[in-house]
């Protein structure tokens, strides 16, 4: 092989591999977390059959998996009861229990779901409280560093039972108000959907949180519903510090 052939190679290689170094994602931050995504009712505010939230745990996976999260530490449940395999409410709480075991650098819990002024439904069991999901996340994640999203009406309400140096919260709406889009004519609950929305180019979860709640804004003025649902957000003092460190990986380019 001639000495200019060689050279040809070497710089045509050479391009290759750059551009698969720009292309390729950056290793995860995520890579030892635990995540569980829940879908934990599927009826409408008439108590007939609705896809939305189910949507939204598909598309949530889906979402987390592509911004870093290893599918080998996360679950998806959906607590319908006519699912083809139903799962219990228990068994949630044992899977979530579970991935914790394999995901031990930090946790991102979602529930999707209805809430009322004093809890949030979760399947056919009894309605899930504030204190009941505080024992939930302590169990599982401890002193990791967490990140819980509820999305329900009034899911302020959990805001201060989960509020720890080591956790962000955010909920859908604050404690005294409703959110929107838990109907049949509807793909996702509008919350779940702005998460949806901002997960491909949100850069971490301050990022993900601002983009959510301006996007829910955008939505409830543009349908003209009102009183806002007003999403909550939560960042104990240890998260702020790590919070920005802990960026989706994306590829560069």
């Amino acid at each position: 092989m001639g000495r200019g052939l060689i050279i040809v190679l070497a710089i045509v290689f050479g391009f290759d591999a750059s551009a698969h170094a720009q292309t390729a994602a950056p290793p995860s931050r995520f890579v030892n977390w635990t995540s569980a995504i829940v879908a934990a009712d599927w009826r409408d505010g008439a108590n007939r059959p609705i896809q939305a939230f189910d949507n939204a745990r598909r598309d949530l996976v889906k979402g987390f998996l592509a911004a870093g999260f290893p599918r080998a530490n996360m679950v998806d449940y959906s607590l319908r009861p006519d699912a083809p395999q139903p799962v219990a409410a228990s068994a949630v709480v044992e899977g979530i229990n579970a991935a914790a075991t394999r995901g031990t650098s930090g946790c991102l819990l979602y529930f999707t779901s209805h809430g009322v002024p004093t809890a949030m439904v979760f399947g056919e069991a009894p309605r899930m409280t504030p204190d009941m999901m505080a024992n939930i996340v302590r169990s599982a994640c401890g002193t990791r560093p967490t990140v819980v999203i509820v999305s329900a009406c009034y899911s302020g309400i959990f805001v201060n039972a989960l509020a720890a140096p080591n956790r962000m919260v955010l909920t859908a709406a604050s404690r005294e108000r409703t959110s929107f889009g838990c109907g049949a004519d509807e793909t996702y609950p509008w919350f779940d959907g702005c998460v949806i929305e901002t997960l491909p180019t949100a850069t971490d979860f301050l990022a993900l949180a601002a983009g959510t709640r301006a996007c829910v804004t955008r939505k409830e003025t543009e349908r003209g519903v009102s009183p806002a649902s007003e999403p909550q957000l939560f960042v104990g003092a240890e998260m702020q510090l790590r919070l920005p460190t802990l960026r989706f990986s994306r590829p560069s380019g």
